[in-house]
């Protein structure tokens, strides 16, 4: 996977969690927040705070862990 690839599925899905990300590209997640990382610091996406599902403490991290699409 290339990073326009991620750019170009992140326009079209303003906010998506790594989860999907992970499961649209069938790649690790860990791989992935490398590549949001670099779009992060080049102003193009945005980590959001992550959301809080409840009380039961058994989703996955990066169910819970969020990116938006702001260039």
């Amino acid at each position: 996977m290339i990073l326009q690839q991620l750019q170009n599925y992140l326009r079209n899905h303003t906010q998506t969690s790594l989860e999907d990300l992970a499961h649209h590209f069938q790649t690790d997640a860990d791989a992935l927040r490398e590549m949001l990382n670099l779009l992060i610091r080049k102003g193009r996406v945005r980590k959001l705070a992550q959301k809080q599902c409840g009380s039961c403490c058994s989703c996955a991290p990066e169910h819970l862990e969020l990116y938006e699409w702001i260039n």
